[in-house]
């Protein structure tokens, strides 16, 4: 009867090597179901870095750090926007011609 028990056993783990190589046929074909991480095209604002959400996933990224780089990213934008801004004013005010 062990015998039988341990044959059985064996059986079993071969049926599922075989199933697991894909020797069965084909698998179905996968699709990310995961939504895409929606960030507006052309120039970005440092508010469109602030509604970035990315998915998540075993073994990824921690939440936080994430966040924290986008919060600084989004703020040095908001920087460099105002920058660009007050320059720009300046060269209107200046009697330039805008670029």
């Amino acid at each position: 009867m062990m015998w039988l028990f341990a044959v059985l056993v064996v059986l079993a783990m071969a049926a599922v090597a075989v199933v697991a190589s894909g020797r069965t046929g084909a698998l179905p074909e996968e699709y990310d179901d995961r939504p895409d991480v929606r960030v507006p095209a052309g120039r970005l604002a440092g508010d469109d870095l602030r509604r970035v959400r990315f998915s998540l996933a075993f073994r990824g990224y921690r939440m936080s750090e994430v966040d924290t780089l986008l919060a600084r990213l989004a703020d040095q934008l908001d920087r460099g926007t105002a920058a660009e801004e007050e320059a720009r004013e300046e060269r209107l005010r200046g009697g330039e011609e805008p670029v």
